[in-house]
């Protein structure tokens, strides 16, 4: 399982998740507006949810309805296929 990171991120790019992932599986990009998680590479620590300022970061089964599509586009930005 991997996390997350939704709509609050865009923009905001704060990169204290970064500082806590103990597997550094969280990307920035100039040309990206938010930050994206690895999914094959992130361990499901949590870590990051409890250090993100603006409240972006979800486990992947629990992202709100309304972020729903952030969970293909973390998996796609990656050029992997999303779950199902």
């Amino acid at each position: 399982m991997t996390h997350i990171i939704a709509e609050p991120c865009i923009d905001v790019k704060d990169k204290a998740c970064v500082d806590v992932c103990p597997v550094d599986c969280i990307y920035d990009k100039d040309e990206w507006k938010q930050l994206y998680i690895q999914p094959e590479e992130c361990i499901d620590c949590g870590l990051c949810i409890d250090a993100c300022p603006v409240e972006a970061i979800f486990p992947e089964e629990e992202v709100p309805e309304k972020w729903a599509a952030f969970t293909a586009e973390n998996y796609t930005i990656f050029d992997l296929e999303p779950p199902e």
